[in-house]
Formats: structure tokens, C-alpha cells, sequence
């Protein structure tokens, strides 16, 4: 109760007893009554008024003090402060309404907790998130949707996200459901559209435009009010970036931005098609830089790397765009130009003029390289379309002769192609520069042939072949590559390979199989010259931890007479080591009994030429006979080349020879596929048992 409204009673409360006071005295002088009945009788009306009065005042108070209550509490709701509880005072119907406000707020409290607590998760995604109602203005946003779009959330709110996407997005999408409207089916809006595409372009304020990632969902809720859809989307401009990134590697060198060989081979293959529809000419013209390797060794591959960068500049410069320039491999470019004419007498005048303007752009000024200025020339090789060929892989390999002709003639010049050329010599000079980058470009591959024990198919090794996968040239033979490694003194190099290759496959097998047999592979003459042959095989050897016993040394008959005396030292030497050694390719030298005694040699490999004979051919087969016997009476092991029937198979089998290789066993498999038939022959049967009538299916210690 308010102040004035207390001192109002109390004074109306002091008048009325006055008042009755006052009646009291004058009855009690007209009547003549005691004073201490007046007085009593004074004070009991006084009680009579005072107390109902004082039970209204306090009645009054505590009505007031709910109603202030009340009102507090309100304010409190209405402020959004939910945590101060409301204490019920009264039982009768503002009780009620107390208790009421109480239940508002606790429900109100946990409502506005749940919601807060959703807007904190939503806040803490990286991913925008947009809830929009159903026709697709945005009811909430988060911070991460703020951040990319560069909107406060009050000026997201309100907005339709149609307008968020970019205008060619909404131009591209406003034509597809156009497009479907005229086909009679029904095509989604353009933010339906973007959601089913998965991807989108969104504007910021700014007027960026950026890669999206873009998901929705419809909000399903019995309540309208709550419907809607629910939108997150995620800067995927980095993805994009990569994206273009590796579409652009995969067409373009990375060195020199122009075309590589697959683009470029793609290309040539386009423009042979017109000029064939046109009924005109085209020229291809391989280019290589004349001793790129002395470059790369003298100063770094980084130079070397400029170099090439510096030719592509002046090449692309001379060209003025009438070629078409790549990157074929290494230092090997290549270009074409198409529209000349079909006849090759009368197109070979321009085009020799190009390659003129081509190598004077090459070498008419010096490079600067590592502060050094360095000359640099390069070879042409031409080939024309359609006289020399008529598709791509053939125009290359002839252009790539002519190119290697030209090199043969000291450089720095061009050559148009002929059949005349001597091709083995050009195929020869082809390979020896190849050859120098074979390793580097990991162009080797190792095959393994199986040893078959000839008495019950067992598969008790395999010998180590080397091939070579020359890009756009197929597999180059060993019996091609090995003579010209020899004379460029790369054998060292080749043969260290294909040592750490053989014992690192050999550690692979043994993972897997528990004996996997012995492992040959060939040495030449050359190899065994080089002073630190036996230090480098004893570090192979220690550094892959490959038991000696497990692998195998095979030497030509004539490198092992070559320089006897030195030779049979370092045989020792390799035997010491716990190697084995045997004479690969027997018949063909010129070898004695009685120096073959004085080698530690286990086996004896009887050439394939003296084999292929041997079942039809007597004296081939008296030949074979006295090898196979000649070898046991030494205490040596004998292995059977190129077996390739069943007949031949018969008859070493007859003769006693211990093992056998060949075609009739499959061809050299891959480490895998090698892996795979010794896993299933360690399971019990042999692998080659169907092959020989005689053969044991199991072995319980393969040898």
C-alpha cells in the first residue's frame, strides 16, 4: 500500500473515533453513566472499527505485494531474463496466477535454453548454414554463413537466397528450367537446381563470386511456422583451384606451359584427320638439344631446366602461333605445321626454311646459364604427312629418326626422313642417347623366367631378365641394349640397378614365401672390370640383408675366358661371399674341361640354340647328351635353355638334366605374378606336375 493511501486511513480511522468518543461522553453526561463504562465501552467500539480495518489494510498489502510480484516477474519474461524463480505468497486465485507466471517461466527458460543452445551449435560449423522458410527467405543464419557471404546476419535475415546466387548461376539455371518447361517436364528453381547439382556460385556483398559446395533439406514439421528448408554450403574455391590445377598438368608440361606429349599427340592426331579431309600436307618436326646431359652435369638439373625454358621462349616467339609446339620428353620437343602442301617436293621448301628459322632461334644467341653464357644447339628430324605416314605413332618415330640421322652428322642441322636412312644405325644412335636416361626415367623393368625341376615340376627359382620399356618405341630386347650399354660404359649402372632390384624383390618374396628358391641374373664382361664390382655387391648384399645362398651369378662362356686368371679371382671372391655361380649360354665359347675345373662354378646353362634341335636333330641331341653328362661328372648342376615342347621336354627328362626354362613353362612373369605360382605351389602341388607324367604333386623341402 502506497504511503498517502496509509496516512488517508489512519486519519479517517482517528476521526471516527473522535466521533464515537465524543457520542460516548455525551451520552454518559446526559445519563449520568460511570466514567470507566464510557471508557470501556470507548474502547471496545474503537477495537469494533480498528480491527476490521487493520485485517482490510493487511489484506490490502499482501494483494499489492503479489500484484508488484507479478509485474517484476513480467518485466523479468519480457526482458528475456529467465532465471529468477517466482515464489507463490497467496492460495487464493492470485496464488493461482503466481503459480501460473512461475510455470511460464520454466517453460519459457528451457525453451529459450534449447534454442540458444542450437544457435551456439550452429554458430560453431565452418560451413554456412542458411534456414529458410518454404519459399525461401532466409529465417537464420550462422556466423559462418555471415563470414562468407560478407552479410550481417540481420541483413541475411529477411533476404531470399535466390539472391545470393551469382547472376550467371540464376541466367544458367532460369534457361535449364525453361528449356524443361518447353520439354513438358517440370525443372526445379534455381536454388533447387543448384542443390541438385551439388555445386553453386555464390555473390558476397563485395560482388565476389565463389565456388560452392551446395546441400539442402526440406525442415518437415506439423506447424507451418516451422517449415522450410535448411541450406549448407562450403567454400570449395581451394578444391576448384586444384582441380584446374590437375586438368592443366595432365594437357601441359609443367616446365614449359606448352602442350605435353599426350596433348600434343592428341592434337597431331586432330590435324592429320583435316589435312586428310582437305587433301593437304602436314610436317612434324622432332627437335632435341645437342649434349643436354653435359648441361645437366656440369651445371645442375636446375640449369638444365632453364634451358629448356629459355628454347621454348624462342621457339614460341619464332613460331608467331603457326605451330603447334610440345613437350614430348626430357629435352625432346616437337612441332607441327599443317596446310602445306600434299606434294613432298613442294612443300620440303617452306618447311625447310622453318627448320632453318628454328635453329637459328635455338642457337644464333647464347643462353645465360648459372652466369655462364652457354651455346646450345639442336637437331631436327622432319617427317611428312602423308608420304612418310599416316598416324601419329609412325609420324613420330619418323621424324624421331631423322632427328637422330641429323645428330649423327654432328648437329645442329636437320634431316628429313627417308626410307633409305640406315635404319639400324639410326635405331642404334636412337637407343645409345636414350639409354643414358633409361634408369633415371625408371624405363627398366625385371621379369622372372622359372626353373623347373625336371623330375617333378617344382618350381625351384627363377632367373632375373631385364627389359626395356622405351615410351612410343615398345620393349627393346636385352641381346639390342646390352652391347651398346657395354660400349658406353653404362653397364655399371644398369647392372647396380638390376642388382638392387632383384635382392629388394627377393626381400618382397620372402614375406610372403617362405623358401622362394635361388635368384639368377647375369653379369658382363664389363661389370667385372670395374674395381669396386665386389665392395658394391657385398654393400647390396648387407644393406637388403638377402642370404648370398639365395641368389645366383650367371657368366657367358666367353667373358669367363676373356682374362682367366683375373676372372677366376674374383669368381673366389663371389663364392667366399656364399654366391653361386654358373656358365650362362654353354657350347657357344671356346671354354676347355680342364679350364672350367680351375672355376668355382655350381652350374651349367646349356644354350637354347643347341636345345631347340636336340629333339629331332641326332647330332644336336649327342650334343646335349654329353653336356648333361660332361656337367654331372664335374659334380655341377644342369639347366636346359629355351624348352619350349613337350617332345624336348621328354628328352632332357630322358638325359637327366636337373632343370629346365623356357616358353613351355609361360613366359618371364612379373614379381607379382611369380609370387602368386610359388604361394600356390607352397600350398602342395607342383607348378608345372601336369607337364611330366612322373611328377610328385608335393614337396615338403623345395630345394
Amino acid at each position: 500500500m502506497r504511503l498517502s493511501q496509509t496516512k488517508y486511513l489512519v486519519a479517517l480511522l482517528c476521526v471516527v473515533l473522535a466521533g464515537v468518543a465524543a457520542l460516548l461522553w455525551q451520552a454518559g453526561r446526559s445519563h449520568d453513566v460511570p466514567l470507566w463504562i464510557l471508557a470501556l465501552g470507548a474502547a471496545g467500539a474503537g477495537c469494533a472499527i480498528l480491527l476490521p480495518g487493520l485485517w482490510s489494510w493487511r489484506q490490502r498489502i499482501g494483494q499489492n505485494r503479489a500484484v508488484y510480484g507479478l509485474i517484476g516477474a513480467a518485466a523479468d519474461i519480457a526482458r528475456g531474463e529467465f532465471r529468477r524463480s517466482l515464489v507463490r505468497t497467496r492460495r487464493d486465485r492470485l496464488g493461482e496466477l503466481e503459480h501460473a507466471f512461475e510455470n511460464m517461466r520454466v517453460a519459457l527458460r528451457n525453451t529459450t535454453y534449447t534454442r540458444d543452445y542450437l544457435h551456439s551449435i550452429l554458430n560453431s560449423m565452418t560451413d554456412a548454414v542458411f534456414v529458410t522458410a518454404p519459399g525461401g527467405v532466409v529465417r537464420i543464419a550462422n556466423e559462418a554463413a555471415c563470414r562468407l557471404t560478407g552479410y550481417a546476419e540481420h541483413e541475411l535475415t529477411g533476404r531470399n537466397i535466390e539472391s545470393l546466387l551469382a547472376e550467371t548461376e540464376r541466367t544458367e539455371r532460369t534457361e535449364r528450367t525453361e528449356h524443361g518447361a518447353r520439354s513438358g517436364r517440370a525443372e526445379a528453381p534455381p536454388v533447387r537446381a543448384a542443390r541438385e547439382a551439388g555445386e553453386a556460385l555464390l555473390r558476397t556483398r563485395a560482388g565476389q563470386t565463389i565456388p560452392v559446395s551446395f546441400v539442402g533439406s526440406t525442415i518437415a514439421a506439423e506447424d507451418p511456422q516451422f517449415q522450410g528448408q535448411i541450406y549448407v554450403a562450403r567454400d570449395i574455391t581451394e578444391r576448384k583451384r586444384t582441380e584446374r590445377r590437375i586438368r592443366y598438368l595432365a594437357r601441359y608440361d609443367a616446365l614449359t606451359k606448352i602442350p605435353n606429349r599426350m596433348l600434343f599427340q592428341h592434337l597431331l592426331q586432330q590435324a592429320i584427320a583435316r589435312s586428310r579431309r582437305g587433301g593437304r600436307g602436314l610436317a612434324l618436326l622432332y627437335i632435341d638439344m645437342d649434349r643436354f646431359k653435359e648441361v645437366n652435369d656440369t651445371f645442375g638439373h636446375e640449369s638444365g631446366d632453364r634451358a629448356l625454358e629459355t628454347l621454348t621462349e624462342r621457339l614460341t616467339q619464332v613460331l608467331h602461333g603457326e605451330a603447334v609446339l610440345g613437350r614430348l620428353a626430357g629435352d625432346e620437343l616437337a612441332l607441327f605445321i599443317e596446310a602445306v602442301d600434299a606434294e613432298p617436293e613442294e612443300a620440303a621448301g617452306p618447311v625447310a626454311q622453318l627448320a632453318r628459322a628454328v635453329l637459328h632461334a635455338a642457337s644464333g644467341e647464347a643462353m645465360h646459364i648459372a652466369q655462364q653464357e652457354v651455346f646450345l644447339t639442336i637437331s631436327i628430324g622432319i617427317a611428312m604427312c602423308p608420304r612418310d605416314a599416316d598416324n601419329v605413332i609412325e609420324l613420330i618415330r619418323n621424324a624421331d629418326a631423322a632427328m637422330y640421322y641429323a645428330k649423327q652428322n654432328g648437329g645442329n642441322s636437320y634431316a628429313f626422313y627417308s626410307p633409305e636412312m640406315n635404319a639400324a644405325s639410326v635405331e642404334r644412335l636412337m637407343l645409345k642417347s636414350k639409354l643414358r636416361r633409361a634408369v633415371e626415367r625408371d624405363e627398366f623393368v625385371v621379369r622372372y623366367q622359372p626353373k623347373v625341376d625336371l623330375t617333378d615340376g617344382w618350381v625351384v627359382g627363377a632367373e632375373a631378365l631385364l627389359r626395356w620399356r622405351l615410351p612410343g618405341h615398345g620393349d627393346i630386347p636385352p641381346a639390342q641394349f646390352i652391347p651398346i650399354a657395354e660400349e658406353t660404359n653404362l653397364i655399371g649402372a644398369i647392372g647396380q640397378w638390376v642388382l638392387e632390384r632383384v635382392c629388394s624383390d627377393f626381400c618382397a618374396l620372402r614375406r610372403h614365401i617362405a623358401d622362394p628358391g635361388r635368384i639368377s641374373l647375369n653379369l658382363s664382361l664389363k661389370q667385372l672390370k670395374q674395381a669396386s664390382f665386389i665392395l658394391n655387391c657385398r654393400s647390396v648384399f648387407e644393406r637388403h640383408a638377402v642370404p648370398t645362398d639365395h641368389l645366383e651369378l650367371e657368366i657367358t662362356e666367353t667373358t669367363l675366358m676373356a682374362d682367366p686368371q683375373r676372372t677366376v679371382q674374383l669368381l673366389n671372391q663371389l663364392h667366399d661371399m656364399g654366391l653361386h655361380l654358373s656358365i650362362d649360354d654353354f657350347g657357344t665359347g671356346y671354354s676347355s674341361l680342364s679350364a672350367l675345373q680351375q672355376f668355382p662354378i655350381g652350374t651349367l646353362k646349356i644354350d637354347q640354340s643347341f636345345v631347340r634341335g636336340a629333339a629331332d636333330d641326332a647330332a644336336a641331341a649327342v650334343l646335349v647328351r654329353t653336356i648333361i653328362d660332361m656337367g654331372h661328372s664335374l659334380g655341377m648342376e644342369v639347366v636346359a635353355e629355351g624348352v619350349e615342347t613337350p617332345r624336348q621336354l621328354a628328352f632332357l627328362r630322358q638325359c637327366g638334366c636337373d632343370l629346365g626354362q623356357g616358353r613351355l613353362f609361360g613366359e618371364a612373369r612379373s614379381l607379382e605374378e611369380l609370387s602368386a605360382l610359388l604361394q600356390a605351389q607352397e600350398r602342395g602341388a607342383a607348378a608345372f606336375a601336369q607337364l611330366l607324367p612322373a611328377a610328385a604333386t608335393t614337396r615338403s623341402h623345395p630345394a
